[in-house]
């Protein structure tokens, strides 16, 4: 394979079999020049340029050596932390995103994330990435962002993991998880142990509820037996997923069935109970 763009030292564009690569490797153009053959023991990683990938060059013509590297060190350290390999798709994203937070943040106009605090509550794991990013981006860049960028490069993370470009679904997910557990908080009137094995139980089952309520996805039987066990065992938590089953057919015209209404009983119940 021969090179026929330099991206920077670490990216090259090549073609083989008629299709156009992108081949990333530690120092895989160093030295080289358009038209030389690359050394394929250092590839690490090839993408496929698809359609929907027309941008990827477009996007990363426009980086700064500095920040391309930077993108590729966040994406390495979220496949190892998340064991996860991500697709072409989050480097477009969230170099096209960081480029564009750098220099806001050079005009002294940071940019604000209105889910700021729910990512951090919800994707803990994916928050702390973004934590290590904001100084693996002022090592390279010499440019500190706000804090609240690490919600922001979280949640490219997040709706990478999704297997598409959905960061629309993925930040109303979000506002539908916020959504419920605030009802919980109000329906109890006190705050709940967010560390607890209870609670973190509960979010990762709104997590998937949420999604189901985005694709409009029902699932499970209506067990009347089971639902009339858990609403005469348990009235108080079943009287608060009342007012969630109100709320997401009101709000998002999605209809909860007995079954799902059965399971967020439950969790509630174990949330409440000490």
């Amino acid at each position: 394979m021969r090179i026929q763009k330099i991206l920077n030292n670490n990216v090259v564009q090549t073609s083989k079999n008629n299709e156009e690569l992108i081949d990333m490797g530690r120092g895989i153009a160093f030295q080289g020049k358009v038209g030389d053959p690359i050394d394929e023991e250092k590839i690490q990683k090839t993408f496929i340029l698809k359609d929907d990938d027309s941008m990827f060059t477009d996007i990363f013509n426009e980086l700064s050596t500095e920040e391309i590297d930077t993108v590729f060190i966040i994406v390495r350290l979220a496949e190892e932390k998340l064991k996860q390999d991500f697709e072409s798709h989050v480097y477009i994203t969230l170099g096209d995103h960081l480029h564009y937070a750098i220099e806001r943040q050079k005009e002294n106009m940071p940019l604000t994330n209105p889910l700021a605090w729910e990512v951090r509550r919800l994707y803990k794991a994916e928050y702390q990435i973004g934590v290590q990013a904001l100084d693996i981006i002022e090592e390279r860049t010499g440019v500190r962002l706000v804090e609240t960028e690490a919600s922001s490069i979280a949640l490219h993370l997040i709706n990478a993991q999704k297997e598409g470009h959905m960061m629309e679904q993925t930040m109303r997910a979000l506002k539908i998880v916020q959504g419920i557990l605030n009802i919980v908080r109000l329906h109890f009137g006190h705050d709940f142990d967010e560390d607890s094995f209870a609670y973190q139980r509960f979010v990762t089952h709104l997590q998937y509820f949420a999604q189901r309520v985005n694709s409009k996805l029902q699932q499970g039987s209506n067990d009347s037996f089971l639902y009339e066990q858990v609403r005469d065992t348990y009235p108080d938590s079943f009287k608060c997923s009342e007012k969630i089953k109100q709320y997401i057919e009101s709000t998002y015209d999605f209809p909860v069935g007995r079954e799902e209404q059965v399971y967020l009983t439950i969790h509630i119940q174990k949330l409440t109970t000490k």
